[in-house]
């Protein structure tokens, strides 16, 4: 008969269930897997088929009764770790959401809408098309082959079973998120100035010449002004993706290394 003990239970929790639920977590909410364009299905089986392929690398695991609270505990943190990095990679996506809304404001596009399939919500037009070029750039640099490799990496650095994060390693999360806003004013001012001297224009105008209708000839000029400029700042944009990107990865390794 084959009898399974509770060693070898420990054993098998500790060798494949922990690693198993930090990559879980970082598939749950990285970009594009992250999404709803991803079943579950194919993240779970793809998070196991990377389990499989890394255990033989990865330094060892302390040993827990597999069926015991502080199993579940350590389990819970593994999990928390992979959607914390992934949550960071997911922040350099959304400083592009943003910068689109903001430019979408301020160009009268913000009326044109769509379904985003991957949140399941009613986004602006403009943002869903940043949102594809980065994800684009991102798949054609092998940010996703990277954010995995730093994954493992924190296998050594943050081994299974460590305290919490460290208050530096939180003062840096903070940091970050509050990058992200920043970012998206830095990326959407071209813009903004760009449409602020054509209002201004526009003003002028008025003053000058009171019988002209403003409103109905202002709205048409400033959507063609801002599309051209997206037109001509886009290339830029994927540029400072990329070196958003070297950013991220380097802020990944600060956090992971402390």
């Amino acid at each position: 008969m084959f009898a399974v003990e509770a060693l070898d239970v420990g054993h098998w929790v500790a060798r494949y269930i922990y690693p198993f639920a930090r990559i879980t977590g970082l598939l749950m909410v990285m970009p594009l897997l992250g999404t709803r364009m991803v079943s579950q299905r194919i993240r779970i089986i793809l998070a196991l088929f990377i389990t499989l392929v890394v255990t033989p690398v990865l330094p060892p695991m302390p040993l827990f009764d597999g069926l015991s609270v502080a199993s579940f505990i350590v389990i819970l943190q593994q999990l928390l770790i992979g959607i914390v990095l992934g949550f960071v990679v997911e922040v350099l996506n959304q400083v592009f959401v943003i910068a689109g809304q903001l430019i979408a404001m301020q160009t009268g596009l913000g009326i044109a809408t769509t379904v985003d399939p991957g949140q399941g919500a009613s986004v602006v037009v403009v943002s869903q098309w940043f949102l594809f070029m980065v994800s684009l750039v991102f798949l054609s640099l092998n940010g996703h082959l990277v954010l995995i490799e730093i994954l493992i990496e924190s296998f050594r650095t943050l081994p299974v079973g460590f305290s919490s994060f460290s208050s530096e390693q939180l003062g840096l999360l903070v940091e970050w998120t509050g990058w992200m806003f920043a970012a998206a004013v830095v990326i959407a001012l071209p813009a903004m100035t760009a449409l602020l001297v054509v209002n201004l224009a526009f003003g002028v105008m008025t003053r000058a010449a009171p019988q002209l209708n403003i409103f109905a000839l202002g709205f048409p000029v400033t959507m063609i002004v801002g599309l051209f400029i997206i037109w001509l700042n886009i290339s830029d944009m994927a540029a400072g993706y990329q070196n958003h990107m070297e950013t991220l990865f380097d802020f990944l390794k600060k956090l992971v290394l402390l």
